[in-house]
């Protein structure tokens, strides 16, 4: 029995145990590898697509099931014992899947067949699978002469280790953290529902009773975020973006010197393949095509709301100055979220709290899925579940599926019309301490269209997030922030459930990265329709939706400081592609004194210098490759979204008609075909930059 190699369409969580890990891992590892032999070992001349590019796909199956299950669990419910049993076969599983592309013998099959006139009768998408995976092996090294193979696989191994243990230190250096307030006068300003969470906590923490009240704040954001936008007192503030900043920078858990490790170890790596720097090596294929028009990209951007961005500052600290009678002046970096939002409230009458109540978590999901039905004739339906604890399954347990911890629930997705079962997922939106920040979607399972008579393997993914938690039994009701995220997870999550791809390694997700948050952000468009709203925005007593005054207020203070919104994301990528284009500008230089550098015209001027953001963020270091030199993706996909949805808007954003078409052209469609040609059948031509400028209010007719 290998428990986390089970078939098992719905996975058997409490029997993925630590102790099962190894042998787990390790029988998946030799079936793998026995895998590949058997394709080395064939005549070339005897060689066919399913005995060469089929075959190297099915290989790792197995090991992708176990070892993808294992990071998961790794993600939501971190343990010693499943730490330490993960990190003893990290090593193994690197060096392996970096031996693929490096194994001659493999690559002088597979290569054999990808030239051969034997490909000319493919079909379309299986004729760019082989494309796809020959330009894969050459980017990874398969051309290289064996000592520098024997170095790339090193280096890729080391980059696995280091970005791990980088990841490790951010969660633990976060939930070292904590601050227990016994005073309730010094919450002044923070709204009830954060107190309520936050009581609840220190109960939770054994810190308080009910006849001795007390308040823990942590780093997670439903916790930490509603302090520093409404709480008055400033030294509260101020203790939790000092802990806040410290994650990953101090002691133990100081990621610093582990950062230039990573850049150098990439920067090796792509010279060693042949390029200047690890940014074009990772673009080479992706639609910026390089690291320079990435970086180009992102600074065109800045140029165009730099002037607005600044603006944006210096009304802030006036406001401050004529609230407080002071002399205007710079701001700490503990009062820009405070005296933001005092200010949002004061021009709009608006705040975060007052949409609060209508949005509960499961009316948000049920309007989402009602929404998601209409525009892409589907239907999801709850499937009850069931929690054990791990070790704990019982030998008579029924058939509901179980769920890695009780706030977890599992749905099916049908097509509306078909009646056929397309995916499942499973959803987990509350914090834990050990669970990572973030939000995120996943695949565990990608399935398979009908192919050759076989009916079709469903497809199996999740949907992860951090959101306010549900307080003594009642409803976990979430800012519109957090409905934004929800809808975003959602469509990566349609992305890959849709997908109706006949090859696994082109399916949903597995798209240039610079496209990838196409269908994520052009779902986040609906939080703010009248009419898509009204599905799933009411109110969790009386089921009233959003009344009208409250939503022209809430339109109106939409694009409240968008510069500065807009300038926070151009600094995560300016700061991500100047590291790994130009490391040798920056290389053994303090880390802090480089990131202020190459931010000084992203960032405002603070009374108090902020250290780099770098040092916890996980996006860029916490795998060997992730977003690293592609966090300007985010933007770029941003420009495609916004220009996407003005189709959706020309036609009534909830058309059914349109609905299907990006249904058809994008969601289903995967890596089958080259995205930007993907894009022009939907819209008709390539993309337009001015809708992103003119949504955000930020175009130049608007800003003049």
């Amino acid at each position: 029995m290998h428990p986390f190699l089970a078939e098992d369409f719905e996975v058997k969580w409490s029997t993925l145990t630590a102790e099962t890990i190894e042998a787990d891992i390790q029988h998946a590892l030799d079936v793998a590898k026995e895998g590949i032999r058997k394709i080395c070992e064939q005549e070339p001349a005897q060689a066919t697509y399913e005995s060469t590019f089929g075959a190297l796909e099915e290989a790792t199956e197995l090991l992708d099931r176990g070892w993808g299950r294992l990071q998961h669990l790794d993600s939501v419910c971190d343990y010693p014992e499943q730490r330490e049993a993960l990190n003893k076969m990290l090593p193994a599983v690197s060096d392996f899947h970096s031996s693929i592309p490096l194994n001659a013998e493999l690559w002088s099959i597979l290569h054999a067949f990808g030239d051969s006139a034997a490909t000319d009768e493919l079909d379309d998408i299986r004729k760019r699978f082989v494309e796809e995976t020959m330009l894969d092996f050459i980017q990874s090294g398969a051309n290289l002469p064996p000592s520098e193979k024997d170095e790339l696989a090193g280096l890729q191994a080391d980059l696995s280790k280091l970005t791990k243990r980088y990841s490790e230190n951010v969660l633990d250096s976060t939930n070292a953290w904590d601050l227990v307030i016994e005073d309730e006068s010094r919450l002044a300003g923070l709204p009830e529902s954060a107190k309520a969470g936050a009581l609840a906590n220190a109960k939770a923490k054994g810190v308080a009773t009910d006849d001795k009240p007390a308040w823990r704040f942590t780093l997670q954001f439903p916790s930490m975020f509603p302090v520093m936008q409404h709480l008055d007192d400033d030294s509260i503030r101020r203790q939790v973006w000092e802990g806040s900043s410290a994650v990953g920078a101090t002691g133990d858990y100081d990621n610093t010197e582990l950062i230039w490790k990573i850049l150098d170890l990439r920067q090796k790596k792509a010279e060693l393949l042949g390029h200047a720097n690890f940014a074009d090596l990772t673009l080479q294929r992706r639609m910026a095509g390089a690291g320079e028009k990435a970086l180009g990209f992102v600074e065109d951007l800045h140029d165009r709301i730099e002037g607005q961005f600044q603006k944006d500052y210096e009304e802030l600290c006036e406001f401050k100055a004529s609230q407080t009678g002071e002399p205007a002046d710079k701001l700490e970096p503990w009062e820009v979220a405070y005296w933001a939002e005092k200010r949002r409230k004061a021009e709009f009458d608006l705040d975060d709290e007052q949409l609060r109540p209508y949005f509960p978590v499961d009316r948000v999901m049920s309007g989402l899925f009602e929404l998601c039905s209409k525009l892409f004739d589907v239907r999801i339906e709850e499937k009850p579940s069931v929690y054990y604890e791990r070790g704990s399954r019982p030998a008579d347990a029924d058939g509901r599926p179980e769920v890695w911890d009780p706030e977890v629930k599992f749905y099916d997705l049908l097509d509306a019309t078909s009646g056929e079962h397309l995916g499942s997922f499973y959803a987990d939106w509350h914090p834990r301490e050990e669970k990572r920040g973030g939000a995120w979607m996943n695949c565990l399972e990608t399935g398979l269209p009908p192919l050759g008579g076989d009916g079709r393997k469903p497809h199996l993914g999740l949907i992860t997030g951090n959101m306010s938690p549900p307080v003594d039994g009642k409803a976990a009701l979430l800012t519109h922030r957090e409905v934004e995220t929800i809808f975003h997870e959602f469509g990566h999550l349609l992305h890959g459930l849709l997908s109706d791809v006949p090859v696994r390694s082109l399916a949903g997700t597995n798209v240039p990265w610079d496209f990838v948050e196409l269908p994520s952000q052009i779902m986040e468009n609906f939080c703010w329709d009248r009419d898509s709203l009204n599905l799933f925005a009411r109110h969790h007593e009386t089921g009233e939706p959003i009344p009208d005054e409250l939503f022209d207020r809430m339109i109106a203070a939409r694009n409240y400081m968008s510069a500065t919104t807009f300038m926070r994301q151009l600094a995560f990528g300016k700061l991500d592609l100047e590291l790994h284009l130009h490391l040798d500008r920056y290389k053994g230089r303090d880390l802090d004194e480089v990131d202020a550098e190459i931010l000084a015209r992203y960032k405002v001027p603070m009374k108090t210098e902020t250290p780099s953001m770098a040092r916890r963020f996980n996006h860029l270091f916490s795998s060997p490759t992730g977003y690293a030199a592609g966090y300007y993706s985010y933007k770029w996909a941003e420009v495609l979204d916004a220009d996407a949805f003005t189709k959706f808007r020309d036609n009534g954003v909830m058309s059914a008609e349109v609905g299907r078409e990006f249904r058809e052209c994008v969601l289903s469609k995967g890596n089958s075909r080259p995205v930007d040609e993907l894009f022009r059948r939907f819209m008709g031509r390539d993309p337009e930059l001015e809708p992103l400028l003119e949504r955000s209010g930020l175009s130049e007719e608007m800003v003049a």
